[in-house]
């Protein structure tokens, strides 16, 4: 039977349970979303649901090499707190996960969820299983496979920082020097042809009102914009950026001595773009110690 992505979705939103569990649930009751979600309540997966609204923004980056070192694959794998992040079983899964991400090369996150791992149990049975003895929320968040013609630079920075880049031409300590650069220097884009035009045109505004204001002539301002321009663009391409380990060089530059060219980058970095809960320990722990009063008094509410 044929199940839409929407049904998923719908299934997902209602009970918090994962991608896979849902389209399982959906596939034996044949499409019932009500007879899906009681299926996967009295299959015991409330445990780990009930904890899969909860933020996840701490983890770990890992990358999987392959023998020939041409091809890599990195995935981030995020947990609710640090002390997980490093904790034995949760590194283990992450690294398993990386290992099946290189070996499968999956199309999608919904079909690396579904490849095997040793012993017969899936990526996101593994999970569900790992949410229930950890007891935090656990998620394989993203991931990336990619290969390169020569020589692929990997590069991990703790377990925070991965990033990875293809490089065609030049020798293989380059392409791992410039992966430390892209885990340091974050280049938004590999080249300034790859800027989008909105995003060009949105800084020339920004730079065009700057420089009026310092008035100065119509046509001085157009050079000063260009200028200004060129070196904003600069800072956030990987071509334009100053080389970490010599400052005085360009990537542009770096790449052009060597004769190698740099084809794809990728880089991951724990929780980036998620929106982290700020805790109030303070005013928590004062909510405990004021609940804790006198036997028979009223607890009193601490808002935070």
């Amino acid at each position: 039977m044929n199940i839409t992505a929407d049904a998923v979705k719908q299934l997902r939103e209602r009970t918090g349970a994962g991608m896979m569990e849902c389209k399982k649930a959906l596939v034996e009751t044949k499409g019932d979303l009500d007879a899906a979600a009681d299926l996967m309540r009295k299959q015991g997966l409330a445990k780990a649901d009930k904890k899969a609204s909860r933020v996840a923004a701490e983890g770990v980056v890992v990358v999987e090499k392959s023998s020939d070192a041409h091809t890599a694959a990195m995935v981030e794998i995020n947990c609710e707190t640090d002390f997980v992040a490093r904790e034995q079983d949760f590194r283990g899964f992450a690294q398993a996960v990386a290992a099946r991400a290189l070996a499968t090369r999956p199309a999608s996150l919904e079909a690396l969820l579904e490849a095997k791992l040793e012993g017969g149990e899936s990526i996101e049975e593994r999970r569900r299983t790992l949410i229930a003895k950890i007891g935090e929320n656990i998620s394989v968040r993203r991931f990336v496979v990619l290969t390169s013609p020569e020589h692929l630079g990997a590069y991990v920075h703790g377990t925070r920082i991965g990033a990875l880049v293809a490089v065609k031409g030049g020798e293989a300590p380059l392409a791992h020097d410039l992966a430390m650069h892209v885990a340091a220097s974050n280049p938004k884009y590999l080249s300034q042809a790859q800027v989008p035009a909105d995003v060009v045109a949105k800084e020339r505004d920004i730079l065009t009102e700057q420089a009026q204001g310092e008035g100065k002539p119509p046509e001085i301002v157009a050079k000063m914009v260009e200028g200004r321009l060129r070196k904003s663009l600069g800072e956030i391409t990987l071509a334009g950026q100053p080389f970490v380990k010599d400052p005085d060089v360009t990537i542009e530059k770096l790449l052009k001595g060597a004769k190698a060219e740099v084809i794809a980058y990728e880089r991951f970095e724990v929780g980036a773009g998620i929106e982290k809960k700020q805790e109030d320990f303070v005013a928590e722990v004062m909510a405990q110690v004021s609940g804790a009063g006198p036997k028979g008094s009223a607890p009193t509410t601490v808002k935070h």
